[in-house]
């Protein structure tokens, strides 16, 4: 993968169906209708094999941003959780 470093293999993977890849596959199946539409087909009988790859194609570019967001939260969570081991002095218990 590209865009996602090799230490981000040790994070579990996001669900199949998350909230990232419904909208992207959502807005890929409304893409091709809207082009349906702009050539004056058929809206929903024409092309659905176009609508079925472009729900596809969105589905899984949502899955894939959903697992860098994972990647990026897990990577600020780190280094968080390394400043305050590091200066505990600056976040002292309150009791």
């Amino acid at each position: 993968m590209a865009f996602l470093p090799d230490e981000s293999r040790s994070l579990p993977p996001p669900p199949l169906v998350n909230k990232v890849s419904v909208w992207l596959g959502f807005a890929g199946w409304i893409t091709a209708m809207l082009h349906n539409s702009f050539n004056q087909r058929p809206v929903i009988r024409a092309g659905v094999h176009r609508q079925i790859l472009f729900t596809t194609v969105g589905w899984f570019v949502g899955y894939y941003l959903a697992k860098r967001t994972e990647y990026i939260y897990a990577k600020k969570d780190r280094e968080l959780l390394e400043y305050v081991r590091h200066h505990p002095e600056d976040f002292k218990v309150a009791g």
